[in-house]
């Protein structure tokens, strides 16, 4: 019944495919809310496949749906595949009702999806990538309090799962730094609940600057643009996510990053060395990678390392804690964390 009313709804709808390519392409990404040059998730996802398709000549294309519903996405994977795709991307945890759905209507096409596995029962032509947000949130909040700063802010996109994580954990380890040298400090929070860039959120920004705020983590594709915005009004740093935007502006301090590329990147190769087959090793998976997995830290290069007290040294030792596990972020979204040495405003 499930199947049946999923194709009922493709043959029904009749919704504009944006960035639809021309030809036929085996290698496509569906991009999440926002657009493919967001400088963050989507791009770097979507490197992934380039990178791919550089070593092995495979053909590939990115599609976008023309709005943010389950109805948009699923008939957008549906027209990759029907422009030749014999393996899907999807990042972003919005993916999983059309993902669900999508699986069990094509069982000969691979879908691999980053940030969340698909709704209900994960089929043998899924992989799903996970990373540990908490961790690398961890170490931009304890890196932040370390190199002096006492007022940050974490400025979130919409509060999906990845979200969060990367909040909480930043939220953890400025207080973590913070216990470590016995002072206090102060965290203002809020989701904007959208992934691009708004003169409200510039506003929000502004006005925190205005209040005191010295720095703030921007976690939520092109949301960060607004905060680049404010901060460079108001000499004031930024923490950017995913991947290292130490380019976007001298304005941004340090970014908490995940291997995007690398891991797409290898889980395509791993689908071609077995014939094109999801690996068994792979079928219906949830795999989740962190510090042990060089999966998530900050940008260690001369040029993007920004702090004036914290090193490189400081950095690769508590790194190295939570590549061992004696140190442990809770990676808990449903409950806010237990704070000692940090005064956190959570806004609505």
């Amino acid at each position: 019944m499930r199947k049946l009313l999923a194709l009922a709804l493709i043959l029904a709808l009749a919704l504009p495919i944006a960035g639809l390519a021309e030809g036929t392409y085996e290698l496509a990404l569906v991009t999440d809310v926002g657009n493919i040059d967001d400088q963050s998730f989507n791009q770097y996802s979507y490197q992934g496949i380039k990178d791919f398709a550089a070593e092995t000549g495979k053909t590939y294309a990115y599609y976008q749906p023309s709005e943010d519903s389950v109805d948009a996405r699923l008939e957008t994977i549906v027209t990759a595949i029907e422009k030749g795709a014999k393996v899907v991307l999807t990042p972003g945890y919005l993916f999983a009702d059309a993902m669900g759905l999508a699986q069990d209507l094509y069982p000969e096409v691979n879908f691999i999806l980053v940030d969340t596995p698909p709704a209900g029962v994960a089929a043998k032509n899924t992989y799903s990538i996970l990373y540990q947000e908490e961790q690398a949130g961890y170490l931009a909040g304890y890196a932040a309090v370390k190199d002096g700063y006492t007022k940050l802010g974490f400025l979130g996109g919409m509060a999906v799962p990845a979200v969060v994580r990367y909040g909480f954990g930043f939220v953890q380890g400025a207080d973590a730094a913070a216990k470590e040298l016995d002072i206090q400090v102060e965290i203002k929070y809020w989701y904007s609940d959208v992934f691009w860039p708004t003169d409200d959120i510039k506003n929000k920004m502004g006005s925190w600057f205005t209040e005191g705020t010295e720095v703030v983590f921007a976690c939520g594709g092109g949301i960060y643009l607004s905060l680049v915005a404010a901060a460079e009004e108001a000499n004031k740093q930024v923490i950017g996510v995913d991947v290292d935007q130490s380019y976007v502006s001298p304005r941004v301090l340090t970014s908490a990053m995940k291997a995007l590329t690398k891991f797409i990147t290898l889980s395509l190769r791993a689908i071609y060395d077995n014939g094109g087959v999801m690996p068994e090793s792979m079928q219906g998976v949830t795999a989740t990678f962190g510090a042990k997995d060089d999966a998530v830290g900050l940008p260690t290069e001369a040029g993007s390392w920004r702090f004036a007290k914290f090193t490189v040294e400081e950095y690769n030792a508590v790194l190295e804690q939570l590549k061992s596990g004696a140190l442990v972020v809770s990676p808990a979204i449903d409950v806010q964390p237990v704070v000692t040495n940090a005064a956190v405003d959570y806004q609505n």
